[in-house]
């Protein structure tokens, strides 16, 4: 970089001001260091939602970092909710990764999440992450007209579907990288050649890769090839499926199966923009794009030691969250109509149509297995119709109720302990410490209680 691009970045953070919401000193003096080193402006640090709304009205900052767990009755989400209103972006801050405060955290819609402890690098990375994407969304209020149109192949005219739609439309004509989230049987690889269609780099392939299908001894191999003699086998020289996607796009699904190890190599492509093949000593530069699609919790699995903090960084660019097919029923009809136009015509079969009393089944079911689930039923249904419509489908036994009812008898161990942790509170009238206390009760110091209520997003109010 040269030195004027260096001032010009400076000066380009000096305008930015960021409120830091933190209720550890320690942490939050440690954030305002990192930030006036790398040229932000600091407005202030606030300890609670009611210093917060202070310091917000009276500094206006452009930015809020953000911890979850807050002196007083109300929580970083909580503060969270209100700034979506005025229009502040915000990024989290926080060591409470149970699933629950996670999945309340995403609803907010946040710029980033970091998990404690982090490197100052990391922050940096996070910031500029950020404020790319905040740029992005920005821009594609202009475009809003445009990005209601349907993209060919995506079925469905709910709210939810059209946001998914518009996101696409967004994001397609740049080279940001694309991380699509949804339960199994969703449609994310269906997104992944949408933007890939819409991109200019739809004259060249995307190349997909199930990474959780990869077995662990060949993913380099099949990620950036091998040299001939590069191990026992390697009778050829091969190419790797980045260097079969120069110029396009490497769509990488279940990207939460991938392990550590390839995970640096694959950081290194984003970064660099070049590879390594295996047994090989010299660099290949690669032009591609990249789209992932999980169905896990990412943050989760950084939290946790499983997924890179880095690689999340540089794959969370631009996220696209498919909602599952029981929260968007309006869609079930016309999708369950495509796909019997579909089948019906592979099959050679003169079936036209759904009776009413069919599509209220439809319309009743839970759809574990989503869109995939009723392309399958659609297409099992019409090769067993005997006229030229389908009266009824042979759906699973289970209904909503009982499918929810066995979901929810197998907790996690974070779920127990807090359910746990919530019974000996409730069984103390809400005492920690003392006699009588749900420490006494648990067995344990009252210190490690309040630790671990704070972790499990316990509310603060019991004393």
């Amino acid at each position: 970089m040269k030195i004027t691009d260096k001032v010009n970045d400076i000066s380009d953070k000096m305008k930015e001001k960021i409120l830091i919401v933190e209720d550890e000193f320690i942490v939050a003096n440690d954030l305002k260091i990192m930030l006036k080193k790398a040229g932000y402006q600091v407005t202030g640090i606030a300890s609670s939602v009611v210093q917060a709304r202070k310091s917000i009205a009276e500094k206006k900052p452009d930015w809020v970092l953000l911890d979850i767990m807050l002196k007083g009755d109300l929580t970083g989400i909580d503060l969270a909710w209100e700034l979506r209103k005025i229009n502040i972006p915000f990024l989290y801050i926080s060591a409470n990764t149970n699933q629950s405060t996670l999945e309340s955290v995403k609803e907010t819609q946040p710029y980033g999440f970091m998990v404690k402890p982090f490197r100052e690098r990391d922050l940096m990375v996070m910031l500029d992450i950020a404020k790319y994407r905040f740029d992005l969304e920005k821009n594609a209020d202009v475009q809003e007209s445009q990005s209601r149109e349907a993209i060919e192949g995506i079925i469905g005219k709910s709210p939810l579907l059209q946001e998914v739609i518009e996101k696409i439309r967004v994001v397609a004509p740049t080279d940001t990288s694309v991380l699509v989230v949804g339960e199994s049987g969703t449609g994310k690889e269906k997104v992944a050649h949408s933007v890939h269609d819409l991109s200019d780099r739809n004259g060249s392939p995307i190349v997909i890769v199930n990474c959780a299908a990869l077995p662990h001894s060949l993913i380099e191999s099949e990620l950036f090839g091998h040299e001939k003699g590069s191990f026992t086998g390697a009778n050829a020289m091969r190419t790797g499926k980045f260097e079969q996607a120069n110029g396009g796009t490497v769509f990488l699904d279940e990207i939460g199966e991938l392990p550590l190890d390839s995970q640096v190599k694959l950081l290194r492509v984003l970064q660099e923009k070049e590879i390594e093949r295996l047994g090989g000593n010299k660099t290949i530069k690669v032009n591609v794009r990249i789209v992932a699609a999980t169905n896990r919790s990412l943050e989760k699995e950084v939290a946790e030691g499983r997924f890179r903090l880095d690689l999340y960084y540089r794959l969370n660019v631009f996220p696209i969250e498919l909602p599952p097919l029981r929260e968007r029923k309006e869609d079930i009809g016309l999708l369950a109509n495509f796909f019997l136009t579909k089948y019906a015509a592979a099959a050679k079969r003169n079936i036209s149509s759904i009776s009413q009393n069919a599509l209220e089944q439809l319309l009743h079911y839970h759809w574990p297995g989503n869109i995939r689930e009723l392309e399958h039923l659609i297409e099992r249904s019409v090769l067993l119709a005997k006229t030229t419509e389908i009266e009824h489908f042979e759906l699973p036994k289970t209904t909503e109720k009982t499918s929810t009812e066995s979901q929810g008898q197998m907790k996690s161990m974070e779920e127990m302990e807090r359910d746990h942790i919530l019974n000996a509170l409730q069984s103390a009238s809400g005492k920690v410490s003392g006699t009588g206390g749900a420490a006494e009760l648990l067995k344990m110091q009252p210190q490690t209680l309040y630790s671990k209520m704070k972790k499990l997003g316990i509310d603060k109010g019991y004393k």
